[in-house]
């Protein structure tokens, strides 16, 4: 066969990925960015996700337009539990389950983003000599991704200094992929303003506690609500699922002050665009998100996550004077005066956002995509 005649017949070989992260939308939400990236370089591309059943990837990843199969897999309970004496039955019945999804779907190349269900696909990936990419989203590694490391080809990082966790020679720093409609968000101010039913005349805050929502957040805001009032503030206020009732309540409370409490946004790039400041937690995609919108933003890491590394990343950016940081336990007590501080003071707002901006990765999935289609051995 003729060198010319085997690149085609590579060619017509159809690209199939399958994908792995869960567990909270700071990693699904890479995952899909990078799988729609692969499509639209591939178009022809077979892309499959494997998650934890039960988990919010089983349906965020459908409602994104891909097929997800679920695995047993479960994560280890901090505190004692008697479900910790399950993993090791699931965690052999996920291995089982991801060794024949890949025989059967039979993958050029594995992509995990983090989160226990990546564990056993990767896992599975290696047996079969299936390359393998890993995404780290934090500046501290996540437990999953560590213990993966050896197994992988090729790491894809969003901060410096990660060879403290992963082989030097396997990093590639490419930032942390942000949802595509993200993009010049600001552009569309006055429409945000009119989707949420805002005045054009009122200063706006915006309150994501993550996927999942945060409790210490909320009831801050909530407490405060008052105080925004007082000053003339409109809120958007993503609360997630738990506390959504009460907050609900709580805004009612103020009828005709353009207080909104969502148990969840879809349309975050209009939130974006509403906003004159966002108070998040500091999950990676969030503090990507922030990056690459340039918003001036108050962060209040969360102190219930794997070797407290949402406080790792939110002073990657205060060191920089890229955003401020409100410690959960101090929330209560500082974080609506801090929200009103910033809001009141143009010239740290546009400090924060100059600083910000220099912090962002353009075109991180479309630079993990790439990767991807070189570990596959597909040229485009």
């Amino acid at each position: 066969m003729k060198k010319n005649d085997e690149y085609l017949e590579l060619k017509m070989k159809p690209l199939k990925v399958i994908l792995s992260g869960g567990g909270t939308g700071g990693h699904i939400f890479p995952a899909v960015s990078i799988a729609n990236e692969i499509k639209k370089l591939v178009p022809q591309a077979e892309i499959l996700f494997v998650g934890a059943i039960g988990r919010m990837e089983m349906e965020k990843v459908p409602n994104a337009g891909f097929k997800i199969i679920g695995v047993p897999i479960a994560g280890l309970q901090r505190k004692f539990t008697l479900s910790n004496f399950k993993l090791p039955f699931l965690l052999l019945k996920s291995l089982f389950q991801t060794r024949k999804i890949i025989k059967e779907f039979k993958p050029n190349v594995v992509v995990g983003t983090g989160g226990y269900a990546s564990g056993p696909l990767i896992k599975a990936a290696v047996h079969y000599n299936i390359p393998a990419l890993l995404q780290e989203q934090n500046s501290y590694a996540g437990i999953t991704n560590k213990l993966l490391a050896k197994s992988a080809q090729k790491i894809c990082v969003a901060y410096h200094g990660m060879e403290k966790f992963f082989p030097k020679e396997k990093i590639l720093l490419t930032g942390n992929p942000v949802r595509q409609d993200l993009k010049d968000v600001k552009q569309h101010k006055s429409e945000a303003l009119e989707y949420f039913k805002l005045s054009p005349n009122k200063k706006v805050v915006l309150v994501i506690g993550g996927s999942l929502g945060a409790r210490t957040i909320n009831l801050a805001i909530g407490a405060g609500l008052q105080h925004l009032v007082d000053n003339n503030i409109q809120l958007i206020w993503q609360t997630g699922k738990g506390y959504y009732d009460t907050a609900n309540q709580q805004t009612q409370t103020y009828s005709n002050q353009n207080l909104y409490a969502m148990e969840f946004i879809s349309r975050m790039d209009l939130a974006y665009a509403a906003a004159d400041i966002v108070i998040s937690r500091a999950g990676a995609s969030s503090v990507s998100e922030l990056c690459n919108i340039g918003m001036p933003s108050i962060l209040v890491p969360s102190p219930n996550v794997a070797e407290d590394h949402q406080t790792k990343n939110a002073m990657a950016l205060v060191n920089k004077q890229a955003a401020i940081l409100v410690k959960d336990e101090e929330a209560d007590r500082a974080l609506i005066p801090t929200a009103v501080s910033l809001l009141n003071n143009r010239q740290q707002q546009e400090t924060l956002t100059n600083n910000i901006s220099s912090l962002a990765f353009q075109d991180s999935a479309h630079v993990i995509a790439l990767e991807v289609l070189k570990l596959a051995n597909y040229t485009l």
